[in-house]
């Protein structure tokens, strides 16, 4: 990778979304506004005297899974706009690497990410009074790195779709099954042995246990330091994977 093609590269993506009036909103507000649907689910709910609010429990999950939704489809359909557009045909004439533009967008998306996570986490905080155990800055690096996530398999997806539309479809392919199996609704432990196994391998998994995690300890465990790298690693090779199919124009 270039250094300098790959700055040029984030600049590129963070002033065409700056411009993308839309895609703010549903990178920095829509999470937000998701959460406080959540809160006031459970906003009524009668509990013992001690009993932690269920808010605490799903609210702090759901701070992983919304960004990771909204970052890999705003990624997926991104990627796909240059290349229909013929925008990404042209950027690859020139000396630009397929590795310096995928990790050119996903350290635009992850700066982006990053700011998401900081609103959301206010939110979260100030405005619902999210109580666990573990650092606030612990929870939003959870957040970050599973937008990270979300932005690497968008990217990935984005190769094998011909339409926006295609690349909506890999929805409920990809990620919702991801949700189910996360340990969510049901604990990981808990699942029939097939599905225990599949959830082991799936990325969103990682990202739950680590919150469930911080929900619990005051400081961090052996078992969030290995979901953190498990995270880190998968994005990584999620990457790295998306620069190798990554196809000039749709066929």
């Amino acid at each position: 990778m270039n250094p300098r093609l790959l700055g040029a590269t984030t600049a590129r993506v963070l002033t065409q979304i700056r411009h993308d009036h839309r895609s703010v909103a549903m990178i920095l507000v829509v999470p937000s506004f998701l959460l406080a649907a959540v809160y006031f689910l459970f906003e009524n709910e009668t509990l013992p005297p001690g009993m932690p609010r269920t808010f605490d429990r799903v609210g702090l999950v759901m701070l992983a899974i919304f960004p990771f939704l909204i970052m890999f489809l705003i990624t997926s359909v991104t990627m796909l706009r240059e290349r229909t557009s013929g925008t990404l045909e042209r950027l690859l004439t020139t000396p630009l690497g397929k590795a310096d533009l995928l990790f050119g967008y996903a350290l635009a998306f992850s700066l982006l990410a990053a700011v998401q996570a900081l609103v959301t986490l206010a939110v979260a905080y100030w405005v619902f009074q999210l109580d666990v155990q573990g650092s606030p800055v612990l929870v939003g690096l959870v957040c970050i790195l599973n937008s990270v996530l979300g932005v690497a398999l968008g990217l990935l997806c984005s190769a094998f779709a011909r339409t926006e539309f295609q690349a909506v479809q890999f929805m409920p392919v990809v990620v919702v099954p991801q949700i189910l199996l996360c340990g969510l609704f049901v604990a990981r432990d808990s699942m029939n042995s097939v599905l225990e196994a599949i959830s082991n391998v799936l990325p969103l998994s990682y990202s739950v246990e680590a919150l469930q995690d911080i929900g619990r300890h005051s400081d961090p465990t052996e078992t969030l330091r290995n979901d953190l790298i498990a995270l880190a690693v998968i994005a990584f090779g999620l990457l790295v994977l998306a620069s190798a199919t990554l196809r000039r124009r749709t066929a």
